[in-house]
């Protein structure tokens, strides 16, 4: 079946950076846009990064934009977000999923997703 295994999450200070990575199974990943999504606390999740099957094509929200970089690996089925100069506004639960619509998902599985929390 469908598999996300999100890992790479941590707490560090305003400016620090993390590395985010997602294990993809139960589909052809190669064939598949993938995207990052993150929940905040008592919000909706919203999708943050996005990057097309061959890994040249790549999107990012407006809030993220030039601080985050979303890369895959298609000979391991992994998907990853580098982050730095991150915000407290980046505090949340990240998730990788295939993307469908602004902020929906193609499949209704989900992974545990991976805790950040930026904090002084």
């Amino acid at each position: 079946q469908v598999q996300f295994v999100e890992s790479g999450g941590g707490s560090v200070r305003p400016g620090g950076s993390l590395r985010l990575s997602c294990d993809v199974s139960g589909f052809i990943f190669s064939n598949y846009i993938m995207s990052w999504y993150r929940q905040a606390p008592g919000k909706e999740r919203k999708r943050v990064a996005t990057i097309d099957p061959t890994g040249r094509i790549t999107a990012y929200a407006d809030s993220v934009k030039g601080r985050f970089t979303i890369s895959r690996d298609n000979a391991k089925n992994t998907v990853d977000l580098q982050m730095s100069s991150l915000e407290p506004d980046d505090t949340a639960v990240y998730y990788c999923n295939v993307p469908l619509g602004d902020n929906g998902s193609l499949f209704d599985s989900w992974g545990q997703g991976t805790q950040v929390t930026v904090s002084s």
